[in-house]
């Protein structure tokens, strides 16, 4: 248990710029402390006491605004940043060194009592107010842009963005770094190509004006001599 507190708290110094001492992530950091309610949750619920350790994992809610069901399976190297209303649900698995921001559902679309919960792989970033849904798999080392609706498998090494979410990367980015990655320089093409479209028909609409205007003119001096 106190490894795996350590090895949280040097997790928030490496991928947040803005931890200024342990005392601070000890007691300032929701993330932090919704670990630490889902870990003795999810300890009770392995060992059947399924009432108790929901009921710790709920008092966690309350506590941090961040919902995480002890049924979950969480790897090591999970950072939650700032975290108010992320919810992981049930049968969630998540992989070593995962990161998700506030806003995010890891949620089922079953009402079956069967996995319908996300699986996310190793090295993923889930970016701001991202839902995925389902009991799909996302690849390791994929980035899900802020927004996404994630449906449908994504393979590994991917950066997904949009409503449902498309794949409009695949292969390595360019730094390691969460932080050093431009959210700002990952945009959708399909929306690119609508606004070409828009403009193009602007531009279009602008050209018949004058074309009806001209065809106009020539209509009302047909037959006369205007020079």
């Amino acid at each position: 248990m106190f490894e795996r507190i350590r090895r949280d708290i040097r997790v928030i110094f490496e991928r947040d710029p803005a931890a200024k001492g342990v005392m601070e992530i000890i007691f300032c950091y929701p993330g932090f402390h919704a670990l630490f309610f889902y870990r003795i949750s999810h300890w009770l619920w392995r060992h059947n006491l399924l009432f108790i350790g929901r009921f710790i994992s709920h008092i966690g809610r309350i506590v941090t605004g961040i919902e995480i069901h002890p049924g979950a399976k969480i790897g090591g190297g999970f950072f939650i940043d700032h975290g108010m209303g992320v919810v992981i649900g049930e049968t969630t698995e998540i992989g070593e060194n995962c990161t998700v921001y506030q806003d995010v559902t890891l949620g089922g679309i079953s009402l079956k009592k069967e996995k319908r919960h996300p699986t996310l792989q190793d090295n993923i970033i889930v970016g701001v107010g991202a839902k995925i849904l389902g009991p799909v798999t996302i690849g390791s080392n994929s980035r899900i842009g802020a927004g996404s609706v994630v449906l449908d498998e994504i393979p590994p090494d991917s950066t997904v963005i949009g409503v449902p979410a498309r794949v409009i990367y695949t292969g390595a980015l360019p730094s390691d770094s969460v932080m050093d990655i431009d959210w700002r320089d990952i945009s959708d093409p399909v929306a690119k190509a609508i606004k070409c479209m828009l403009d193009r028909i602007f531009k279009l609409e602008g050209e018949i004006k004058v074309l009806k205007n001209e065809i106009e003119v020539r209509k009302k001096y047909a037959g006369k001599d205007i020079s």
